[in-house]
């Protein structure tokens, strides 16, 4: 079946391709070149951290084994915090902990470093939690007002909808532009004139990845965006902070990792163990 499909594929490439480069395609990329601002940053001296969140389980005949971390970790690997939970249970809300731990996480770095990084974005902590873990993640971000959140990969569709766009913003940008700066800036209402995201897709150097960059309230100005830059340039590796791949690398909870903890339980051998420990 998939020899038929890979076939398949082959034959209609050209029309799958034209459902994202549309008859719209040429308009849009010309809008998001007039949207882009070129801006090479400059290094600045700032300590920063970055912070991650991970989780994983496992089903034993029911029940479910799980584990949830969050870590963060300034540039120079020093470990500001590090939270980590685990049990037993039989429905756990595991992306609602590792959300709350990501916020403890939060308060507990905003006054022991310049900035704070958060890995992800608004948009998943607003849409996908409890309205009081969303009232604490303001509270923490408004404290010091030095709280940045940072993604690799986007699906918003906010800047291009209106001209027929298919894509997420994202993908027009990475055709539009190669050199380093960023776009204006987006400011969506979508949560309430407390939780208004300003946000820009932006480039640390030639060539490099987009991220996307998100701030929480308005009145941002083009300034505001390039002391960012200049922040996260110092620290960075191949376009992304180096604090939030080492926050990554830190609270990643493998497959391996769950069968240690089935191992320390006595739940090895149990049956529908089997899959954690292949």
């Amino acid at each position: 079946m998939l020899n038929s499909v890979l076939k398949d594929a082959i034959q209609k490439r050209e029309q799958t391709l034209s459902i994202l480069k549309g008859p719209e395609f040429e308009r849009i990329i010309k809008q998001a070149k007039s949207n882009w601002i070129d801006f090479s940053p400059i290094k600045q001296d700032v300590t920063s951290a970055g912070i991650d969140s991970s989780f994983n389980s496992t089903k034993f005949q029911g029940a479910e084994l799980w584990a949830v971390t969050a870590v963060s970790a300034k540039s120079d690997g020093e470990i500001l915090v590090d939270l980590h939970d685990h049990g037993l249970d039989s429905n756990p809300e595991l992306a609602s902990l590792a959300s709350k731990m990501e916020i403890d996480a939060c308060i507990e770095s905003v006054d022991k470093t310049d900035l704070v990084l958060m890995d992800g974005s608004l948009y998943s902590q607003f849409l996908t939690r409890q309205k009081s873990l969303s009232n604490s993640l303001v509270n923490a971000i408004t404290k010091r007002n030095n709280v940045v959140f940072i993604s690799k990969t986007s699906n918003t569709k906010k800047q291009f909808e209106n001209l027929g766009a298919i894509a997420g913003d994202i993908f027009y940008y990475n055709h539009a532009t190669v050199s380093p700066g960023f776009s204006k800036i987006h400011e969506d209402l979508k949560f309430g004139n407390d939780m208004v995201i300003s946000s820009v897709f932006a480039r640390l150097a030639e060539s490099l990845p987009l991220i996307k960059i998100e701030l929480l309230g308005s009145g941002y100005g083009s300034d505001d965006f390039k002391l960012i830059l200049n922040k996260i340039l110092k620290n960075s590796v191949g376009g992304y902070p180096y604090a939030l791949k080492l926050a990554h690398n830190n609270c990643k909870i493998s497959n391996k990792d769950l069968s240690k903890l089935a191992s320390i339980h006595g739940l090895s051998n149990e049956i529908g163990s089997r899959k954690v420990l292949e």
